[in-house]
Formats: C-alpha cells, structure tokens, sequence
C-alpha cells in the first residue's frame, strides 16, 4: 500500500527565498539612503577636516606652537590680498613678498580698510599655492582664525605668524620649490537679528 503525501504548497515554498532576497534589497537600500544622507549632512565637516589634514588644495595648517627646527634653505613667500563683492574694504600686503629659511618662524602683516561710512564685518578664506604646499605651510597665530569687524574708515594692520616645514624637502613634489603665494579672500559677514535684537552696532 503506498501511502499518500500530504499536499505542499509548492507555490509558496518556492517564492520564500524570493520573498527574503527582495527584503534584504530593500534593507540594503534604506541603509544606503541614509548613510548617503548623514554623509551629506556631514560633507562640509569633514571635507574641511580632510583639507587640514591633507593639505587638499592648498589648505594650510595650523600649528600648536613655533618650529624648533630651521634649516638653510631659503624659500620665498608671496603675498596676495583680495575681498569679495559686497565688502566695501581695501585689502592689501603690507609686504609683497619675503624670504624666510625653512621652519624660521616669520611674521608678516596684512592692512585691510573700511572704505564705507558703516561698520562692516568680514571672514577671511586662504590657501597656498602650489596646492602641494599646503601640507607643509603653518600657521601659529592668524586675523583669518576670528572674524574681522571694521569701523567707517578705520585702518588696520593684520598679523599672521607662520613657519614652512623643512619636510618639505622629503616629499618629491615640493622639495625642489623656491617660491610659494599665501592668498587671502576677505568675505562680508551678514548679522543675525538675534545679534541685532542683542543690541550690536546693525552690519549692512
């Protein structure tokens, strides 16, 4: 006597790993949109970060302390100055270039003006070329770390206190460099209500 097998829903059982395959897809996609999405939250830190690290497009670093360690060689630093539109300063080098051996701790000066008849404030974007020296040029001390507030016609001298690293010798894209531009953008400011509700001087 043959006995008989209970019927199977063979439709069923075939479409379960089908069923579990489309549910790990779809896992997988929500996971990928949101590690997208915290990344692009996060971009603007961390690309900042990766630029101060790496030096990435001429991003300077910043350094704790003066260079204990100058070695005679000579590399000419040039200055430059600009101010976007929409800030009413004249902004300029106080020297256009100075000579300074690897790792002496220099100090240069900026001299930016007010030409408007309202206080104005101001933030400072900077970068060295070659881009490949950003790695190696750092500063101890700098106006472009805070932002700047001028008055109507006010005149000031800026400082910013910095060092080339001797390694920039043992990196074969920058050791056989003599010359270096250490550039300035000078941006406005635009104030907040809730600093003008504070009772600050209003910045146009």
């Amino acid at each position: 006597m043959t006995a008989e097998l209970p019927n199977a829903d063979l439709s069923t059982t075939a479409n379960a790993p089908a069923a579990k395959s489309n549910r790990a897809v779809v896992l997988w996609c929500l996971g990928a949109l949101t590690l997208m999405g915290s990344l692009t939250a996060a971009s603007p830190t961390l690309y900042r970060i990766f630029c101060q690290v790496t030096g990435y497009g001429g991003t300077t670093q910043r350094a704790l302390a003066p260079s204990d360690h100058v070695v005679d060689r000579i590399i000419t630093v040039r200055f430059d100055a600009n101010v976007a539109h929409g800030l009413d300063w004249k902004f300029e080098p106080v020297q256009p270039t100075m000579d300074v051996k690897l790792g002496e701790n220099a100090l240069a000066f900026y001299r930016a003006t007010n030409l408007s008849d309202k206080p104005l404030k101001g933030t400072a974007a900077f970068n060295v070329s070659p881009d490949t020296m950003g790695l190696f040029f750092s500063k101890i001390a700098c106006f472009c770390f805070t932002e700047q507030t001028l008055q109507p016609g006010q005149s000031v001298e800026m400082p910013v206190t910095f060092f080339v690293d001797p390694k920039m010798l043992e990196d074969r894209d920058t050791r056989h460099l003599s010359n270096i531009t250490l550039s300035y953008v000078f941006y406005p400011v635009k104030e907040t209500a809730a600093v003008k509700d504070a009772g600050a001087t209003p910045v146009e």
